[in-house]
């Protein structure tokens, strides 16, 4: 339920983003932040709020250019919504509901809700983990819609789709889209579905982003996704492109594409191509079928972590790399600390990666999840290590994982072929020694050393002070 309060909050900044999210960037994007500073109570986005005025004077800062480039090549409509939803809906009115809900049942509340329409797919990946699931499960509409009501009274309202190939079922997904306009929402997706019909739909809604599944150029996507792909997605980018909605890249760096995916060639690349964003994943050996040959090496991530820092400063696109940004975030993001998985099958996972849960939708509420032993075991021992290079607790921690199923009672959610938790840790032991001393490098001498830790510890005495408020401090 929307309170008075943030009912006013919403209308007021709904007006101001009105008003100052058209013409001159330069001119009105400092004022924007000036009122968004009024209504951050908490401070909880200051940094943030500093790097943008500081970029917004200085032409050639590439943030200034990635601003710039928001008001000229993304539709001013889908702007609007995109700005209300992420900004006023999500970080200010979401996270204030978030945090409340959080301190009342001590429990995680995810930021953003990964959820999957369907199992089905249209390609066969080599090395996807997706798979595991099958190809004949589905999420009806009502599922999804109830998911995404649950999770507005309790603070979310992002909503990311994966599968499978989530496009399978997009008129579903447009219909989600329509009935909650107030949410924003997102799907991993191969792109091969994004025809001009689809795109249209997307300009009508105004609240749907496709981020686009590319493992670098043709020769490489093809080997993982099938002769064709490629030039598949090319397509769809320039429909996106032409009629100005925003759209982003999904990249998995292996092995085999590492050094391709992490140049500055390739970044260049998919600027040139219109995507305004990169969210940067490594490959996990999850699933019977997983090809553990194609994990990065230490080497490998090592690279990809100096490269994305360095991209940052120099080039107009958002990334953000799933496990190196440990230290902004930190450690891990799952278990609903920020997001959780719902799988085809209604299973409620704490990662997409992590397929492992005590907790289905069909018989139990969100909020009865969150509370749910495998959910409490995740917010009980996050961080899962002390360098925050290293959060993830099977491909960094492996034993951590593996003690967590097990204290929990969770199931596999391979209806296939389940994977014993133990047999799924040991694929990573040798990633996580190899990574362990280049990573302790790495975070002894990070830019954001003294701040991460401060959080770490603020974090820390929260959680305590709300076990003490609701009686379970130990």
């Amino acid at each position: 339920m929307v309170t008075v309060r943030e009912k006013l909050e919403a209308f007021g900044l709904k007006k101001v983003l009105d008003y100052l999210l058209d013409g001159n960037p330069q001119e009105n994007v400092p004022k924007a932040v000036s009122w968004l500073r009024k209504l951050d109570k908490d401070g909880m986005y200051e940094s943030a709020y500093n790097i943008v005025e500081k970029a917004m004077t200085d032409p050639s800062n590439n943030w200034n250019k990635f601003m710039t480039d928001a008001y000229t090549n993304i539709d001013s409509g889908v702007r609007h919504k995109m700005f209300e939803n992420l900004i006023v809906n999500s970080a200010i009115i979401g996270i204030q509901r978030k945090n409340k809900m959080e301190e009342k049942y001590d429990c995680n509340i995810p930021w953003a809700i990964l959820m999957d329409p369907t199992s089905a797919c249209n390609l066969h990946c080599t090395g996807c983990w997706a798979a595991e699931y099958g190809n004949k499960l589905n999420l009806t509409y009502e599922q999804m819609d109830d998911v995404v009501r649950q999770g507005k009274e309790l603070g979310t309202f992002m909503y990311i789709f994966s599968g499978g190939e989530p496009l399978v079922r997009k008129d579903d997904i447009i219909k989600l889209c329509e009935a909650h306009p107030d949410c924003e929402f997102l799907a991993f997706t191969n792109a091969t579905l994004i025809d001009n019909k689809f795109a249209d739909d997307m300009l009508r809604v105004k609240n749907f982003v496709p981020a686009i599944s590319i493992e670098g150029y043709e020769e490489q996507t093809d080997f993982r996704r099938g002769k064709g792909t490629y030039q598949n997605v090319i397509r769809a980018m320039k429909i996106l492109r032409d009629k100005k909605l925003p759209f982003g890249a999904s990249l998995c760096y292996t092995s085999k594409n590492a050094e391709t995916i992490g140049s500055d060639e390739y970044f260049d690349f998919l600027i040139n191509q219109g995507c305004k964003f990169a969210w940067i994943f490594t490959y996990m050996p999850v699933g019977i079928d997983a090809v553990p040959e194609l994990m990065a090496t230490a080497e490998q991530r090592k690279f990809m972590y100096n490269q994305i820092r360095k991209f940052r400063k120099t080039k107009p696109i958002f990334t953000m790399d799933f496990w190196n940004d440990g230290e902004y975030v930190n450690g891990c993001i799952a278990g609903g600390r920020c997001y959780l998985h719902i799988n085809a099958n209604g299973d409620i996972e704490p990662c997409a990666f992590i397929h492992y849960a005590d907790s289905n939708i069909k018989d139990k509420t969100l909020l009865e999840a969150y509370q749910s032993p495998m959910f409490m075991q995740y917010r009980r021992n996050q961080p899962f290590n002390s360098d925050m290079l290293r959060p993830c607790p099977l491909l960094d921690n492996p034993p951590r994982l593996a003690q967590m199923v097990k204290k929990a009672g969770a199931y596999s959610t391979d209806l296939t072929h389940p994977e014993d938790v133990d047999s799924l840790c040991n694929k990573c032991v040798d990633a996580a020694k190899g990574w362990a001393p280049v990573a302790k490098k790495l975070w002894d001498n990070c830019e954001g050393l003294d701040h991460s830790k401060k959080k770490q510890a603020a974090e820390k005495e929260h959680k305590e002070k709300i076990r003490v408020k609701v009686g379970k401090a130990e």
